[in-house]
């Protein structure tokens, strides 16, 4: 079967799509009984607990108290109970090594009970420590191949649940993954580890304030997961798409997005199908979905959970990725998380909104109606500044990878400058305080839209920006430099640890100012602000990142403009970041650098399965299709000349042109692929970064000419304006 019939039998199949299942009956389960069905939540450990196992179990959960082990038996007992009634066979310790992606080890309940016979185990050293092989996991050198011991240890703080399959289900445990020398090699174990380090130092604040009740204080997270959704007949006939998440070859379509018709447009039938299934399956693991919508580009779409504690919200998001995956198979379409997936189309990112808070407290980054006056969000708001002014290198790190360069900077995504927008009123308040203490607020008001039939409406105090990397949106604020594809433990881990060494500046400077004394806090206040926005901030930009005006502006005031992963990942090896995790015991020394070399090799060997992609495909599919389109061209103009007729060789010769293009361009990237750069890691990633992918892009360029000239019935990829229109 030629590449061209394949491309053609994917259109006609798309466009014969049925059903793979038959609708979901709504009305048997309501929503609302659905939601966390599948979970061991509070509510079921209430149930099922003695009362003194579960009060124990609540404290550690909501006050961060140590867990008491001695309780395992009697919580594994209850688990192992509960997952059995639910139709679990087996368990699994699940937890999120340093792929950025989710691992499980599964192991049945069954154990044979010496008569030829079989009995249900779960004991509370299962529940709580199991051991997974150590070197087969990204580590950086913290374990060789020859020192395979690992072990997963149980997190309480994120509930346990069942995983279904049609035949059967599984008990899942989130873990944390951690070497046999104790260092972590993963994404929880750092996470957990930054939160604590957050709590401690917002407690000494809190304490200013006058509040001692010793609520644990939370980072919370409120992920925006964009994604792609695409016929599995196109997807499968594309070898770049389901290997490297990408298209390495693509001409624009003649419509993409700029008539800005589908964001917010009606939800295609299948896709909503899909989406209400999906949605489904999330409430039944507990995961707060609160929206869904169309995207920007065309086939782009957009789901969002309410807020939750950093910890718990980032192990729904990786669920979350996985659930959006699996049920897209089911509706015959195939769901792409990478970042820029579609050359020339809008990409994807993963706005993180990020903020902190407790139980009595509450969100501390409220600002409340009158900010100017509400002391305690003023510290907490100008900690953050403080730390992403100081820490923008860090948080341009936390996000850099392969997938994330082809997006930052462009038009749908924050420039790699890190700079923070307060919006009108926030600003205001900081200005005035910088020119000796903020008197007012700017009001929010009411806004009549000239209608008599419709409402007025409460309009806020300042508007948003979607080209800051790092905006306040009212209550909270919002990382948009996030890719969608990655996970958000690092960027949180980042977070939750420069704002937990900027609140331990303050609280020790306020502590020194007032000496105890309360009364002497609000002139303290005041002048800690203005010192740290005299110092800091150059990092508040309220208008257009997308213009070369702040990129100028932006060096002008020293913010540094990282634009690759290679110009990023370095930070993490400065003195300054290892000390800062350090201090605050979130990573060592040996843990941060072995990050870096994981970056940095993860990079390496993206670029370099997308360049032997690029060979191949330009060299199996692209060049023979041009051949014979070359060669019909070719015949038909030698035809048509014997009879005496003359014939316009122009689209020949820029075929002839274009194929010798790509065969050049191709050569060329064979010969720098053959050989690698430098003798560090470092050195090798800029040698990808600056030789290979520029190789890639050339390969690229005549092949996407080509696409235009080249007989539609010869060209064997399915194209841009197929995969992304024809649902």
């Amino acid at each position: 079967m030629s590449g061209s019939n394949s491309r053609l039998q994917a259109i006609s199949a798309v466009t014969n799509y049925k059903p793979l299942s038959p609708p979901l009956n709504f009305s048997e389960t309501p929503s609302s009984e659905l939601f966390g069905s599948n979970v061991f939540g509070l509510a079921e450990m209430q149930k099922r607990l003695p009362k003194n196992v579960f009060k124990s179990l609540k404290r550690t959960i909501e006050r961060g108290e140590k867990l008491d082990c001695s309780m395992a038996d009697t919580v594994a007992s209850a688990i192992k109970s509960w997952a059995i009634e639910k139709g679990a066979t087996h368990y699994a310790h699940v937890f999120y090594p340093l792929t950025g992606l989710t691992a499980e080890k599964h192991d049945s309940f069954l154990a044979p009970d010496g008569s030829g016979g079989a009995v249900t185990e779960f004991s509370g050293s299962a529940l709580i420590q199991g051991e997974p092989d150590a070197s087969s996991f990204p580590s950086g050198g913290i374990r060789a191949t020859f020192e395979a011991r690992g072990y997963t240890a149980w997190d309480v703080t994120s509930p346990a649940y069942i995983l279904e399959n049609p035949n059967g289900t599984t008990l899942c445990i989130p873990t944390a993954f951690v070497s046999w020398t104790g260092e972590a090699l993963d994404k929880k174990t750092p996470l957990l580890r930054s939160m604590q380090a957050l709590n401690a130092q917002a407690q000494r604040i809190l304490k200013l304030f006058g509040h001692n009740d010793g609520a644990m204080v939370s980072s919370t997270a409120g992920p925006e997961q964009e994604y792609f959704l695409i016929d599995r007949n196109f997807y499968f006939a594309r070898p770049d798409l389901y290997t490297s998440g990408r298209t390495l070859f693509g001409a624009k379509p003649p419509k993409g997005q700029e008539f800005e018709d589908h964001y917010f447009g009606a939800i295609p039938e299948r896709v909503l199908a899909f989406m209400l299934e999906a949605e489904r399956e999330m409430f039944k693991l507990g995961i707060p979905i609160k929206t869904r919508h169309n995207e920007v580009a065309p086939a782009q779409y957009e789901i969002a959970p309410i807020f939750e504690t950093a910890n718990v919200a980032t192990d729904h998001q990786q669920l979350t990725m996985i659930t959006l995956r699996r049920v897209a198979e089911k509706y015959g379409m195939a769901c792409l998380t990478h970042e820029k997936p579609f050359a020339g189309v809008n990409g994807s990112g993963k706005h993180v909104n990020w903020s902190m808070g407790s139980s009595t407290q509450g969100n501390m980054l409220d600002p409340g109606s009158t900010p100017h006056s509400n002391m305690q969000f003023l510290v907490v708001c100008a900690a953050v500044i403080r730390a992403v002014h100081k820490y923008a290198s860090l948080l341009r790190a936390v996000v850099a990878h392969a997938g994330n360069d082809h997006r930052l900077g462009a038009n749908e995504a924050p420039p790699a400058i890190i700079s923070i927008f307060l919006g009108e009123q926030l600003a205001d308040v900081f200005e005035q305080i910088k020119a000796g203490g903020a008197k007012s607020s700017k009001g929010k008001g009411m806004m009549n839209v000239g209608v008599d039939i419709l409402p007025a409406l409460p309009k806020d105090a300042g508007d948003r920006n979607r080209t800051s990397p790092f905006a306040f949106t009212g209550n909270r604020f919002e990382f948009r430099a996030v890719g969608s594809a990655q996970s958000i433990a690092g960027p949180l881990v980042a977070m939750n640890t420069i704002v937990a060494e900027s609140l331990d500046f303050m609280a020790t400077e306020l502590e020194k100012a007032t000496g105890g004394d309360a009364a002497k806090l609000p002139a303290a206040v005041q002048t800690l602000l203005k010192d740290i926005y005299d110092k800091h901030g150059a990092v508040v930009f309220n208008g257009d990142g997308y213009s070369d005006a702040w990129h100028q502006e932006a060096a002008k005031r020293g913010l540094p403009n990282l634009k690759t992963t290679i110009d990023a990942l370095p930070t993490l090896r400065t003195p300054e970041v290892i000390a800062l995790f350090e201090k605050y015991n979130v990573l060592s020394k040996r843990e941060t650098e072995s990050r870096m070399d994981i970056f940095l090799e993860q990079y390496v060997k993206t670029v370099n399965v997308e360049a032997k992609l690029v060979i191949e495909m330009s060299k199996t599919m692209i060049f023979p299709a041009a051949i014979r389109y070359q060669g019909e061209l070719a015949v038909t103009c030698a035809n048509l000349k014997a009879v005496g007729y003359t014939f316009d060789t122009n689209t020949l010769d820029k075929v002839t042109a274009l194929v010798k293009d790509l065969q050049d361009s191709t050569a060329a990237l064979e010969k720098v692929s053959s050989h690698h750069g430098g003798s560090s890691l470092l050195e090798e990633a800029q040698y990808y970064c600056t030789k290979i992918v520029p190789a890639m892009l050339a390969v690229r360029k005549a092949a996407d000419e080509l696409e235009g000239i080249v007989a539609d019935d010869h060209w064997p990829l399915p194209t841009y304006q197929e995969m992304l229109f024809i649902k």
